[in-house]
């Protein structure tokens, strides 16, 4: 197997894609205590990207931080990064995963807990583990070449850090598009005072697939990505030219490019409603839920009247997904791990990176929890089964889907989690440039490269982003180490990834108390590894 040379092998920033959130509020205008030393291997890449005048990820400031988050039971867990055969039901492939199931072994702590994982790195090539949405310490954020050094193959890694926080969070690699491979799990902070009453819980992970299938990779797939787009779709400062939308799909099926020596995985024409007529970039063979196609889905079970939680987290690449439960009506109490206030729907949209708790009545029967790839004219789908009865068919979209629609614009943070009214300190502006022609997305025009100058904070402050998007795409925007309020919207959701429509301006808020080297980047996996993405710095 060839080891494949992305951005970040070269320049040392495993920057991954991180994304959802407030689709409507956009559409207007616009080494340490932690153990941090690898062990069994040599590792590669510097070990942090301090700069002087900046303070250093594993520097006596990150250290003071996590003393304040307390110290409590320590949750060890030792993982493996391996290649390995997955069932996807009924089609097996050859992929990387941790241990033999996809997704990952979930991880489950309590808020307080200080997780001790040791992650062995038996791939071809170096990796790292980034823990999507948590503020941890610096040091553990897991991007190579800012905050650690690469995990070299047959060389293992020890991460430790408090959990400060509940909520549904997961992990997966931040080097080069290996999280596009069976590369994440659900990481799952139980609130030692949980004020939620339910049964059961589910925990639903969506992403869509194409390593293994027909020759496929990830790194194949941004190969061909970064030969840019032909026909006229794309160029100047948009994505690919749009088509009419009638309700929730296009009606111009999407096409593929050929490509020679291989299956082309380009899109063409993914066009949505909701998100514009540029929803994706990658024709995925498979969408899935929790690892298996819709044609062998996974069943959970419970006994009518039961109160479910449902987790769910979107852990695509290049595929936001419009979700719900045929039957029923959800009550969202969360995104992105922080509680809101209950608000009803018929169906949610999520993002790249994105995570939504909702709570359900379960009715008596078989029921078809589906999520729709936005735009791409496919769904994956589960079973809720409370009842006998056959299951529907595969292709059958409850109508929920064309109901009620949340978007995070919509939900305001729960008291406990409302972020403090107060005036920015600093305003940082940023713009998204790039396009599909020559596949050059950035940030500024510039796309990410160590020794560029990091986007300055102080502790203490409260700062506001203020990202515009004159490209024709959207793109999931993802703040390592912090949440943020929509700043547009009273008492907005707190959440760490947001989308941003074509055309449109995000604001968003934080109180920049967690020292140390952040990044800031697009959660489409294809679009930070060609530069999408840049640094957040707290000055000494």
């Amino acid at each position: 197997m060839r080891t494949h040379i992305t951005r970040r092998s070269v320049i040392g920033a495993s920057l991954a894609a991180a994304g959802t959130g407030a689709v409507a509020a956009c559409s207007g205008s616009g080494s340490g205590a932690g153990g941090h030393a690898g062990h069994g291997g040599d590792q590669s890449g510097s070990r942090s990207g301090a700069a002087e005048g900046f303070v250093s990820p594993d520097g006596k400031e990150v250290a003071a931080a996590e003393a304040e988050r307390g110290k409590g039971p320590e949750r060890k867990v030792r993982l493996t990064a391996a290649p390995v055969r997955l069932d996807l039901g009924g089609r097996t492939v050859r992929s990387w995963a941790y241990g033999d199931r996809l997704p990952g072994q979930e991880i489950r702590a309590t808020a307080g807990d200080v997780l001790a994982l040791t992650l062995a790195n038996h791939l071809p090539e170096p990796t790292s583990l980034h823990w999507h949405g948590l503020a941890l310490r610096n040091d553990m954020d897991g991007v190579p070449g800012l905050t650690q050094r690469s995990i070299a193959p047959g060389a293992d890694f020890r991460y430790r850090f408090a959990l400060s926080h509940p909520g549904t969070y997961w992990f997966h690699p931040h080097s080069g598009v290996q999280q596009d491979r069976g590369l994440y799990a659900p990481l799952i902070v139980e609130d030692p005072r949980e004020p939620l009453a339910y049964d059961k819980e589910w925990v639903i992970v969506l992403d869509d697939w194409v390593d293994g299938v027909d020759g496929s990779t990830p790194d194949a797939v941004l190969d061909e990505l970064r030969k840019g787009m032909s026909g006229g779709k794309g160029g100047g400062g948009g994505g690919h030219e749009g088509h009419g939308m009638t309700g929730m799909m296009s009606r111009k099926e999407p096409e593929k490019t050929p490509a020679p020596g291989g299956p082309s995985r380009m899109m063409m024409g993914a066009a949505s409603d909701l998100l514009g007529g540029d929803a994706g970039d990658v024709a995925y063979p498979h969408y899935l839920i929790n690892g298996r196609t819709p044609d062998a889905p996974t069943s959970f079970r419970a006994r009518p009247g039961d109160r479910i939680r449902l987790r769910i987290i979107n852990a695509g690449g290049d595929t936001a997904f419009r979700v719900a439960l045929g039957g029923h009506e959800m009550t969202v109490t969360h995104t992105d791990g922080f509680p809101v206030r209950p608000a009803r729907t018929d169906a949610l949209l999520l993002g790249m990176g994105e995570r939504y708790d909702v709570l359900v009545t379960a009715g008596d029967g078989v029921f078809p929890f589906t999520a729709v790839a936005e735009g791409k004219k496919a769904a994956a789908r589960a079973l809720l089964r409370t009842g006998g009865g056959a299951a529907p068919a595969a292709s059958a979209r409850p109508r929920e889907l064309s109901g009620r629609l949340l978007t995070a614009d919509r939900l305001r943070a729960a008291e406990s989690a409302a972020l403090p009214r107060r005036e920015p300190d600093r305003t940082i502006r940023i713009e998204l440039t790039g396009g599909m022609a020559k596949y050059d997305w950035a940030f500024d025009g510039e796309p990410y490269a160590p020794g560029r100058p990091r986007h300055a904070v102080r502790s203490g402050e409260r700062v506001r982003l203020v990202f515009r998007n004159p490209t024709g795409m959207w793109h999931p925007l993802h703040l390592h180490g912090h949440t943020f309020a929509l700043a547009n919207v009273k008492d907005g959701a707190r959440k760490d990834t947001a989308v941003i429509l074509p055309n449109a301006t995000l604001s968003v808020d934080f109180d920049a108390d967690n020292p140390g080297l952040w990044m800031i980047h697009c959660h489409n996996v294809y679009h930070a590894e060609a530069g999408m993405m840049t640094v957040l710095g707290y000055r000494k």
